[in-house]
C-alpha cells in the first residue's frame, strides 16, 4: 500500500499539478506512522523533489507561465514561512483538521468552475500576451491570493497545488495544462522554503525526517509523475476536472473523520 500511495502521489502531480501533498500526508500518517511534524516536513520535500522533474517537460514545450510564478509564487513563498512558523507551535492535530477544511473548500472550487478550460495546446506568444493584459488589472488580487494560498498551504503542511490550480484556471485564466505547469513551479518554491523551516522547527525539538522515506518516495513518485503527464494530454479536461474534486472531497472525509476520533478519545 505505501508504494501504490507513493506512486499514486507522482500520478496526481503528474496528471494535475497537484493532489501529490493531498496523498502525502496521509500515507505517511496513516500507512507509514510517521509523527505528524515529521510527516509534514517529509511531505514539503518528497513532492517539491517531485514536481521539480514533472516540471522539467513543461517548462520545455514553454507551458509555463513565468508572469503568474512572479506575481503568485514570490508572495506564496513569503506565505508558507509564515504558516510553517505558525504550524510549528499548533496541536498537530488542528491541523489535519484545517487540512481536510481546506480540500473541501479546493473541491468546492474545482466542481463550481464553470466552463473547463481548452483542451492542452502549446502556449503561444498571443496566449502569454492575453494573460498579461487581462492580469494588469488584477495584480493586487493575484499576489493577495498567492499570499493567502501561501499561507494555509505552509500551515497544513502541504504542496499546494489543489489550491493553487483552481486560483490560477479561475483567476488568471489559464488553460488548465498551463495551470498545471505554472502551479508545478510554484509548488517548488513553496515547498523547499516550507521544508527548511520544518527542519528549523524539527531539530529545536530533538524530531528529524526520514531521508531513506523521502528518497524511495520521491523516485517512485517521479515515475509515476511521468505516466500521470502522458495520460493527462489524452484526457478531456471537464472530466479530469470533475474527478479531481470528487477525489479532494473523499480525502478529506477521511482526515477528518480521522482526526475528530482521536480528539473524540
Amino acid at each position: 500500500m505505501v508504494y501504490i500511495g507513493a506512486a499514486v502521489i507522482g500520478l496526481l502531480l503528474g496528471l494535475m499539478g497537484s493532489g501529490g501533498s493531498i496523498l502525502t500526508v496521509p500515507v505517511l500518517l496513516y500507512l507509514v506512522g510517521h509523527s505528524e511534524k515529521v510527516v509534514f516536513a517529509e511531505s514539503m520535500a518528497i513532492v517539491g523533489i517531485i514536481s521539480a522533474v514533472a516540471v522539467i517537460p513543461y517548462a520545455w514545450r514553454r507551458t509555463v507561465c513565468w508572469r503568474t510564478v512572479l506575481w503568485f509564487g514570490i508572495p506564496g513563498v513569503m506565505g508558507t514561512y509564515g504558516g510553517v512558523a505558525i504550524a510549528l507551535q499548533v496541536d498537530p492535530r488542528w491541523q489535519l483538521i484545517t487540512f481536510a477544511l481546506v480540500l473541501a473548500v479546493a473541491a468546492w472550487l474545482m466542481l463550481r468552475g464553470g466552463a473547463a478550460p481548452s483542451p492542452e495546446s502549446p502556449v503561444t506568444t498571443n496566449d502569454k500576451a492575453n494573460f498579461s493584459t487581462q492580469s494588469a488589472g488584477k495584480t493586487l488580487q493575484v499576489v493577495t491570493e498567492g499570499l493567502v494560498v501561501g499561507a494555509i498551504t505552509g500551515f497544513v503542511g502541504v504542496g499546494g497545488g489543489f489550491l493553487i490550480v483552481p486560483a490560477l484556471v479561475l483567476l488568471g485564466g489559464l488553460r488548465m495544462q498551463q495551470a498545471v505547469a505554472t502551479s508545478l513551479v510554484v509548488i517548488v518554491l513553496k515547498s523547499l522554503i516550507g521544508f527548511f523551516k520544518y527542519q528549523h522547527g524539527l531539530a529545536e525539538t530533538g524530531l528529524s525526517v526520514s531521508w531513506e522515506t523521502i528518497g524511495m518516495f520521491s523516485v517512485i513518485g517521479i515515475c509515476g509523475s511521468f505516466l500521470g503527464r502522458a495520460i493527462g494530454q489524452r484526457m478531456p479536461q471537464e472530466k479530469l476536472r470533475l474527478a479531481f474534486g470528487i477525489f479532494l472531497i473523499l480525502m478529506g472525509v477521511f482526515v477528518l473523520y480521522q482526526e475528530l476520533s482521536k480528539l473524540a478519545r
